[in-house]
């Protein structure tokens, strides 16, 4: 998934310079603004127990899939409830086929991010094709029933959401991310959403996933090592990834506006100049790590020396940096931005 602030092309920086300042005995790894899971799964690839968390609910869907699923999804109801059970493929294979050739369903993502749904309302918009649309349904509320009829377990229902969440993004019709949809349909988005296996990370690790406030969370739990990489600006995740989210949860919600937000939604305190300086604060304050490392850019909204100032109260601190090439979301964000690339701090204090 191309995600704001994703830290794909940073994980060799990461990596190591993690280890560079960290002891062998630091085995848990906690990732508490988790995003896509990429470095949580990355760091559960390399031995460690795992703690991932986010406040958006399709980022905690895909965390509960890639940090929480340790071992192969083995599907043993499938042959209950789908007509036609193939005995030489696996259950996967026949779960797979059976959703990604359900009939088709005009839902609330239908009537109200494709153009055929929306052709009478006030608003009309081009999220997706009238039928990806309508798959994006079908296969929804077909996870939601199994799941309802106990036909897959807990493990199986947020893999199989996941795969969704993945499939549906490869097919939008944006530039990105949902603050927009384009005028005429894309390529990629022509072309039919189709479910696929996502990996699944092996570990004999009892790792940990959490849909909840971080300053909460942290006062909560205990880790070797936090990993903190919050929102830099006031860029909101909820407003960019709305349709993820109502995708993710199925609740049908109130939408307003071109973009079809979701009225009610979350927003950090991260994402605000008012707040942000506060709730960092406490963190760091609260947090009961070993080693504590922050991802953050030049362009955030706290300053290095107020982030120094305030990690230093801790522990030893220092910096690690990186210059590396801008996340462009879509033109109408980047006009304002002169500079191709930027440069990542990765600011850590080993704590007294």
């Amino acid at each position: 998934m191309n995600y704001i602030g994703s830290k794909y092309k940073l994980l060799e920086f990461l990596e190591n310079s993690i280890k560079q300042i960290v002891t062998d005995d630091a085995l848990c790894f906690c990732d508490v603004f988790s995003g896509t899971g990429i470095v949580g799964t990355h760091f559960k690839k390399k031995g460690y127990q795992v703690i991932s968390n986010d406040l958006q609910f399709y980022s905690f869907v895909l965390i509960r899939h890639f940090v929480k699923n340790n071992s192969e999804l083995k599907f043993d109801q499938v042959n209950n409830f789908i007509p036609n059970y193939d005995e030489t493929k696996s259950s996967l294979e026949n779960v797979f086929y059976y959703l990604n050739n359900l009939p088709l369903i005009e839902g609330f993502i239908y009537k109200n991010y494709t153009s055929g749904g929306t052709v009478n309302q006030e608003f009309q918009r081009m999220y997706f094709s009238d039928e990806n649309g309508k798959i994006c349904d079908s296969i929804r509320n077909e996870i939601d029933t199994m799941v309802f009829n106990r036909l897959i377990n807990e493990n199986e229902y947020f893999y199989l959401l996941a795969c969704l969440l993945e499939a549906t993004d490869k097919r939008a019709n944006t530039a990105s991310v949902y603050g927009a949809f384009l005028k005429n349909l894309k390529k990629s988005a022509q072309e039919k959403i189709f479910l696929k296996p996502l990996d699944i990370v092996k570990s004999e690790k009892d790792n940990s996933v959490y849909n909840t406030d971080v300053n909460s969370l942290l006062k909560s739990i205990e880790c070797g090592i936090l990993y903190l990489d919050p929102p830099y600006n006031n860029r909101v995740y909820g407003d960019n990834y709305h349709i993820l989210e109502t995708v993710a949860k199925n609740d049908s919600p109130k939408i307003i506006g071109k973009t079809g937000n979701r009225f009610e939604k979350t927003k950090s305190n991260y994402s605000s100049k008012r707040e942000v300086k506060k709730a960092f604060t406490e963190l760091i304050q609260n947090a009961k790590a070993k080693y504590i490392f922050l991802s953050y850019n030049n362009e955030g909204l706290l300053s290095l020396d107020e982030i120094k100032d305030i990690m230093s109260k801790r522990g030893e601190y220092g910096v690690f940096h990186k210059e590396y090439q801008r996340f462009k979301a879509d033109k109408s964000e980047n006009r304002n931005h002169k500079a191709e690339k930027t440069i990542e701090y990765l600011h850590y204090v080993i704590v007294k």
